[in-house]
């Protein structure tokens, strides 16, 4: 447990307003899914505190077990106002598996989800319980774009990217006349994720996107503008992890039913692990002047590698292994995919010589070696037992 500054000790009762007793349950929840957020924590809550006046309210903030101490913080403002109360996961992470979790641990019929970071404009979250209340929609969505198409303070490569995935998925039936529905500022209906939540692929950053195409009948939203702020503390989290969990979300989504997204990512880390086994073969063996075999053994170790670190960080990023955990891990995804490798070459050798074409004998034995490898690396690399 991380110690308090004295700073954060006298700021937590100070900026605080006294919490007003009320006997039921709150009328809004607000999940803050945070990591790494401890500089922004009790701006937040002034913040929050100051826009939500006079609302039953309460903010479940959703901790990834921050290193910094962030749920130290937030237990310490527990202290001083109920209202806020912390969620502290160990072994998971997610923004979107976050904010679900948060969901599910409050009893309010209106759910609000926000930023730690202060880019988002507390001062809507009124406005967007008054619509909720007012029953013209599910979901009311913060817009980012529905006054303009620039976000100010944006460099251009984050903007072209935003750009084109929101193009990318504004054809989707669901997401048409939307101006932002990869927004992260967003409150609905309780019965709305309650009807949704079970199909929910909880993937990546993007939980409004996931929840609009998972709803089994088209949820009613209105978009209301804000003006998205510039971070003040801490570092974004935006990075090339970000645009795999959302490819990975929308291959869920498109083609979840029939073949995991993860699967996908699994295959495709191996399509590239091919070619890094060829660029090292020829390297050490073709110009390196090696003996084949082992030139092989190398080449295999090479990928192997490769593969279990790219796997790590984008396939499995949610449950990335660190220190001592991503060497047992490497020694646990090395020894499945030995025992795949068998199994591709016995599968594909038994077809081959029951005069199966010799094309179809090598596609099945890669497509056994490769769900081999998925199945029992997700168990044992980066399952629970890869951090008990």
């Amino acid at each position: 447990m991380r110690a308090l500054r004295e700073e954060e000790r006298v700021a937590t009762g100070a900026t605080l307003r006294p919490a007003r007793r009320s006997s039921g349950a709150p009328e809004l929840a607000v999940i803050v899914p945070t990591y790494q957020e401890r500089a922004n924590v009790l701006e937040l809550a002034s913040r929050l505190t100051a826009a939500l006046e006079g609302i039953a309210f309460e903010v479940v903030v959703v901790d990834d077990d921050s290193p910094d101490g962030t749920a130290d913080l937030v237990r310490e403002l527990a202290l001083h106002d109920p209202r806020f109360r912390c969620l502290q996961r160990i072994g998971r992470r997610g923004l979107a598996s976050a904010c679900v979790e948060g969901m599910l641990a409050t009893a309010a019929p209106y759910l609000a989800v926000i930023d730690a970071d202060l880019q988002h404009d507390e001062r809507l979250l009124a406005p967007m319980l008054e619509v909720l209340r007012g029953g013209r929609a599910d979901v009311v969505v913060a817009s980012r774009y529905l006054d303009g198409p620039e976000v100010p303070g944006w460099a251009e490569d984050r903007r072209l990217a935003s750009r084109f995935a929101t193009r990318l998925v504004g054809g989707l039936p669901r997401l048409r006349g939307l101006s932002d529905p990869l927004s992260g500022f967003f409150m609905l209906r309780r019965e709305a994720f309650e009807a949704t939540v079970r199909d929910l692929s909880a993937i990546g950053f993007k939980l409004l996107l996931d929840i609009l195409l998972s709803a089994p009948e088209p949820l009613r939203v209105v978009e209301l503008p804000y003006r998205f702020r510039e971070r003040r503390e801490g570092r974004s989290k935006l990075d090339a992890r970000v645009v795999v969990e959302f490819v990975t979300l929308l291959l869920d989504k498109l083609v979840g039913a029939w073949v995991p997204a993860r699967f996908l990512m699994f295959a495709a880390v191996g399509g590239l692990g091919v070619l890094v086994h060829l660029a090292t073969l020829a390297f050490v063996h073709r110009w390196g002047g090696a003996e084949f075999l082992p030139a092989q053994a190398l080449a295999t170790m090479v990928a192997m590698t490769f593969n279990f670190a790219l796997n790590n960080e984008l396939t499995y990023g949610d449950r990335r292994l660190r220190g001592a955990a991503w060497l047992r891990g490497w020694a646990s995804f090395a020894l499945a995919c030995s025992v795949g490798t068998i199994a591709n070459v016995g599968v594909a050798t038994v077809l081959f010589v029951r005069e199966t074409s010799w094309l179809l004998a090598a596609v099945a034995g890669i497509l056994v070696g490769a769900v081999w490898n998925y199945t029992v690396t997700g168990f044992y690399t980066w399952g629970s037992r890869s951090r008990g």
